[in-house]
């Protein structure tokens, strides 16, 4: 079986329906690896080009699953591998609504994902080699955002401080949850 860029544009545009596939569900045979990568700024590039349509590298980040530390474009009948730099989407702006413990963020996609920061989508802070800060927010099923320069900065600007178990911390709230961004 022969696979490339138009063959899975294809089947997802076959199989597509109301709202996201259903690709925890579709476990199709693995058909190798395809050069798709998604660089760290959510830049799709097909064969080392830009994919300049971004209609089709959102119709692909549709079907986008991670397996283990691998990600895959899944159709129901193919499962293709690719590479992804950092994270498979960039969070590029988020909406506050209400106020400190009863405030609600809701991070966006350069990919036109939404999620809201709660249980289900947890914001994590790594630390990069270089000591910088490197906030993700999961989006679905595993997927996460590298949250970008400017939304973290304002995220910083939400910060309070709490305390959990006698240590202190600095962070968000949502959905009635708070979200260390610093380590105590």
């Amino acid at each position: 079986m022969s696979v490339s860029a138009d063959s899975i544009a294809s089947a997802i545009t076959a199989a597509k329906g109301r709202g996201l596939p259903p690709v925890d569900k579709w476990n199709p045979p693995f058909c190798g690896d395809l050069d798709i990568r998604i660089a760290k700024d959510g830049t799709w590039f097909y064969l080392g080009t830009p994919i300049g349509r971004v209609r089709l590298a959102r119709l692909f980040s549709t079907v986008l699953k991670k397996e283990g530390a691998q990600y895959f474009l899944v159709t129901p009948v193919e499962k293709i591998g690719i590479t992804v730099d950092d994270a498979p989407f960039l969070a590029i702006d988020f909406d506050v609504t209400g106020k400190e413990q009863d405030q609600v963020l809701t991070f966006h996609t350069s990919m036109g994902d939404s999620a809201i920061l709660d249980a289900d989508h947890p914001l994590r802070v790594a630390t990069r080699s270089s000591g910088e800060p490197a906030p993700y927010v999961e989006i679905r099923a595993g997927l996460e955002a590298l949250i970008d320069r400017k939304s973290f900065f304002r995220l910083v600007d939400l910060a309070v401080e709490h305390e959990i178990s006698g240590v202190t911390y600095l962070g968000v709230w949502s959905s009635g949850q708070f979200f260390a961004l610093t380590s105590p």
